[in-house]
């Protein structure tokens, strides 16, 4: 026998973007709901997203979405069609925080600051029907009869159970553990039979070989291509901003490459990163373009119309990659040297050995796999009143507030749905 006094309709685990919307939504439609959460307080992987700014959503077509989102958008259809981008945006200015679209429709507030985004939320959730317990670590689901009846978490008083109707998981993935995503979603999941896609990095950066990336530490290039090969076949690109840091690479074009260069990592295969530098131009035209400059400034020296092609600090890198004296004059150079220089624009490689881990991931590739999940309700497919929302499950997505989203629309229909 239970008593009222530790049962509740729903028991939320996770109290981040996903826990904090499902808690809100099943509260507000009456549901008696506890919202547990094992760090000291609600909502810190939120706190950190865009820099601390919080890309709140994408504001584009849905069709943008299934391009960006893996490895089966399709599973979201629904609950996007229930809570999308214009219903959280919603939320947010019925509770004083504006937003705006930036470049490539990334949706922030105006504040650029995530805390107003955490205090609207919970402003939204309100404090009807919740009861919030932080420091709370759950450590098993309740089942008996093969009922789900609850869970068992340690707390600051001790080891406690909770009983319920139903439960949502919503732990997050692995990565930025120190926000407390350290995959017990998925210890919880395998409890009652589900399966676990494996847990990989994802949007993270890419440790290289060699020191020249170090060499250019903070560097920014833009527009440009970078190119991942895989076992020396061109497999991946994507165009524009990569950026250098003491450890390797990352910037935009490198986290979106990175869950497929993490995947072939991980099965044993060997990858690189190749920068195009020139990426308007084909090799014809670019040669084009070496000629007329070498030959309009012959009698300067090499260093000096290297400015003309790279920024500055990529020179002396080049100089020495091509093994070529900076001095020598654009007249002396030959067409075998400008064939290397050419080749470098186009190809100025560089070896994958690694990446940080889960400590640096923007995001969890891996989860538990959609079809083990009810797409219209987040229902466990195994165990009946289980249910899932947010990182998770094995959803991920590129940079632009597709994860965020994610995250909203699973939380919000594993809460309506939790208690019908």
């Amino acid at each position: 026998m239970t008593s009222d006094k530790n049962t509740w309709d729903t028991i939320v685990i996770g109290a981040g973007a996903a826990g904090i919307i499902a808690a809100g939504r099943a509260a507000h439609l009456g549901a008696k709901v506890l919202l547990l959460e094992k760090m000291g307080r609600v909502g810190r992987k939120l706190l950190i997203t865009g820099k601390g700014r919080c890309n709140v959503t994408y504001d584009g077509p849905v069709a943008e979405y299934y391009k960006n989102i893996f490895p089966n958008p399709r599973f979201l259809k629904h609950a996007f069609h229930q809570f999308f981008k214009d219903d959280i945006i919603e939320i947010l200015h019925n509770h004083g925080v504006e937003t705006t679209t930036e470049r490539g429709s990334r949706v922030f507030p105006v504040s650029n600051d995530a805390r107003h985004v955490l205090k609207a939320l919970l402003d939204w959730m309100g404090k009807k029907n919740i009861d919030i317990m932080v420091n709370t670590q759950v450590q098993k689901l309740l089942v008996e009869n093969d009922h789900l009846k609850g869970v068992l978490a340690m707390t600051e008083n001790g080891k406690q159970e909770f009983f319920a109707k139903s439960v949502i998981i919503c732990t997050g993935g692995k990565s930025y553990p120190a926000t407390g995503s350290t995959g017990d979603g998925y210890c919880l999941a395998r409890q009652v039979g589900h399966t676990v896609i494996e847990p990989l990095p994802a949007l993270v950066p890419l440790v290289v070989e060699g020191n020249v990336a170090s060499k250019l530490q903070g560097l920014a290039l833009k527009n440009i291509n970078a190119i991942a090969w895989v076992n020396g076949k061109k497999a991946r690109e994507e165009f524009g901003e990569l950026m250098f840091a003491h450890y390797g690479l990352t910037g935009p074009v490198v986290l979106t490459l990175s869950r497929f260069v993490t995947e072939q990592m991980n099965n044993g295969n060997k990858v690189e990163i190749c920068i195009d530098l020139k990426p308007a131009l084909d090799e014809k035209k670019l040669d084009a373009r070496l000629i007329r400059d070498l030959n309009e400034h012959g009698k300067k020296q090499l260093e000096n119309i290297f400015r003309n092609w790279l920024p500055s600090s990529l020179i002396p890198i080049f100089l020495e990659i091509l093994q070529l004296d900076g001095k020598k004059l654009c007249n002396q150079v030959d067409a075998k040297e400008r064939r290397r220089i050419l080749l470098l624009m186009k190809d100025f490689r560089f070896q994958v050995t690694g990446h940080p881990g889960f400590r640096e991931a923007i995001i969890t590739s891996g989860g538990i796999p959609v079809n083990e999940i009810h797409s219209k309700t987040m229902e466990s497919k195994l165990m009946k009143n289980l249910f899932f929302a947010g990182e998770v499950i094995d959803l991920d997505a590129n940079t632009g507030g597709f994860n965020l989203q994610i995250a909203w629309s699973t939380g919000f229909i594993a809460g309506e749905k939790c208690n019908q």
